[in-house]
């Protein structure tokens, strides 16, 4: 009798759990389908109202004219060559400023007084127009390559120190007392308490930091850059062709969002072996 009755509450739990796992898979497909759907028909309007000359293709273009662009691009060559440049400018960046953000977070951790001492200016930096900066920062750094990825690492790591900062303070006190009390080292506790509780908050800051690589990077390239989707956007309206800037801004776009779902990607596979 009683092995009946958890066989039945066994079969009753795995039907509630499939009806559950059917229910989030129905949702997600919704929410794809949705959106898929509004993007296609935000495109589909815009294409009618251009050719209807609802609104002036001349200033907005259109989505045929941008694809043939893209397609046309494609095949010189020069799409290849302007995304790449700046996929790896933005790479470089937020490399550097991921690292280097996180390693100077450590060390505003592991020294109170430093920490005290450098918070007010961490805050003015934040609160500094960045973008605004960027002629000097160009000046600084070098015109080409180096400078625009100076000028997307100079807008990102701020926000890594503070954002990754902020986490390592938030980590349980107890748990730190706990490993004090047992003789371990401050190394010790960055590297079994610290690091690992504070890793959705860097994951999260890598997040923030995709858009604001990409911001110094186009901000950049729209100065001194001679290849690079900045600049093909920069061009495009120098000589009034908004196909050519709207066909920049979309495969910023995809290259922004293909580096955030790596970033995603990476998040799951973390939580999965939390």
């Amino acid at each position: 009798m009683l092995n009946n009755k958890v066989n039945e509450d066994t079969q009753q739990y795995s039907s509630d759990h499939l009806q559950y796992l059917n229910k989030v898979k129905n949702q997600r497909l919704k929410i794809r389908l949705s959106q898929v759907g509004f993007l296609i028909g935000f495109l589909v309007l815009w294409e009618i109202a251009a050719t209807f000359r609802w609104i002036d293709p001349f200033f907005f273009s259109k989505p045929s004219a941008i694809f043939r662009l893209i397609i046309n691009l494609s095949k010189d060559g020069s799409l290849f060559k302007h995304t790449s440049i700046s996929v790896f400018e933005a790479i470089m960046a937020f490399t550097i400023g991921t690292i280097l953000g996180t390693f100077i977070a450590i060390l505003l951790w592991w020294s109170d007084f430093v920490a005290k001492v450098f918070d007010p200016y961490l805050v003015v930096l934040n609160a500094l127009p960045k973008i605004a900066l960027g002629p000097i920062i160009i000046i600084w750094a070098g015109a080409g390559m180096r400078g625009i990825i100076v000028t997307a690492l100079m807008i990102s790591i701020v926000v890594t120190i503070l954002s990754t900062f902020s986490g390592f303070k938030e980590v349980d006190e107890e748990k730190i007392k706990m490993l004090r009390t047992f003789g371990a080292t401050k190394f010790q506790i960055l590297q079994k308490v610290i690091l690992p509780a504070s890793v959705p908050t860097m994951i999260n800051t890598m997040k923030i930091n995709i858009g604001m690589t990409w911001v110094g990077v186009i901000v950049g390239e729209f100065l001194v850059s001679k290849a690079g989707l900045g600049y093909l956007i920069v061009y495009g309206g120098q000589v009034f062709r908004l196909d050519i800037v709207m066909a920049g801004v979309i495969i910023l776009s995809v290259a922004t969002a293909v580096m955030y779902q790596l970033i995603v990607w990476l998040e799951s596979k973390f939580l999965k072996w939390r």
